[in-house]
C-alpha cells in the first residue's frame, strides 16, 4: 500500500534515545546577518565559525542539530519580529546577526520521510539528505527534504535509521515515503576527532 506522505518534511522532533526525558529544549545560537542560504524549520544545521548554516551541503557534515526558528529585529519596521525560518539574505536593523534556535540534544531521535522504499536490511544503515541547498515552504517555512535512501552507508553518513515511526498512513517500507526514526551519526558536539569531514569548523 502506497505512503500518505507525498514530500518530506525534514526531521521533527521525537524522543530521546533511551527513551529518556524529551524536553524537546533548543539552544539559541547566531547566523550571520545577511547569510544567503535558505534554513527551513527542520533543517538539519551545523556551526561554522561561530555561525549557524546549513549542514545539507554534504551527506557527511558533522551537525549541531535542527533548525527550529528564528528571532530577529526587522531592519524596515524596527520590530521584533519572529519566524520559522530563515528566509535569506536578512540583514536585520543595526545590521546585528539574526538569533535562531536550534534544537541541539545530541541524543534527541528525529522523524523523517525516506525517498524510496528502504528494505529492512538497509535499517541501522546511516543516512542523509540528497547534497543540495535546503528546500521547503516559503508559506509554512517547514523543509521538504526526505532523506536520500541511494547514497546510504554503514557508517559515514549523518543520521542513523532505526526504526519505522509507526504512523499508520506512512509505515509501509515496501513503499517510498515511509516515516522513520532517525538518531545523530555525525554530531559536532560528540564526535570532533579531527578526522576529514567530521571536524569542528
Amino acid at each position: 500500500m502506497a505512503n500518505r506522505n507525498t514530500q518530506g518534511f525534514g526531521l521533527i522532533a521525537q524522543g530521546t534515545v533511551g527513551s529518556t526525558m524529551a524536553s524537546q529544549g533548543q539552544g539559541k545560537y547566531l547566523i550571520d546577518a545577511g547569510m544567503g542560504v535558505d534554513l527551513f524549520q527542520g533543517t538539519a544545521v551545523r556551526s561554522a565559525a561561530g555561525y549557524i548554516v546549513t549542514a545539507q551541503a554534504a551527506i557527511t557534515n558533522t551537525c549541531i542539530g535542527v533548525l527550529n526558528g528564528i528571532f530577529y529585529n526587522d531592519a524596515t519596521t524596527k520590530k521584533p519580529t519572529f519566524a520559522n525560518f530563515y528566509n535569506q539574505p536578512i540583514t536585520p536593523a543595526n545590521s546585528e546577526d539574526v538569533t535562531c534556535f536550534v534544537i541541539d540534544n545530541p541524543l534527541q531521535l528525529f522523524s523523517a520521510c525516506m525517498d524510496a522504499a528502504a528494505a529492512q536490511a538497509e535499517y541501522g544503515k546511516t543516512y542523509s539528505f540528497a547534497a543540495a541547498v535546503p528546500t521547503g515552504s516559503e508559506i509554512s517555512g517547514q523543509c521538504t527534504n526526505k532523506l536520500d535512501y541511494t547514497n546510504r552507508h554503514i557508517t559515514n553518513n549523518q543520521w542513523r535509521l532505526l526504526r519505522t515511526a509507526e504512523d499508520p498512513e506512512n509505515n509501509d517500507i515496501a513503499a517510498a515515503n515511509t516515516t522513520v526514526i532517525v538518531a545523530h551519526n555525525l554530531n559536532q558536539y560528540l564526535q570532533n576527532t579531527g578526522t576529514a569531514g567530521i571536524t569542528w569548523q
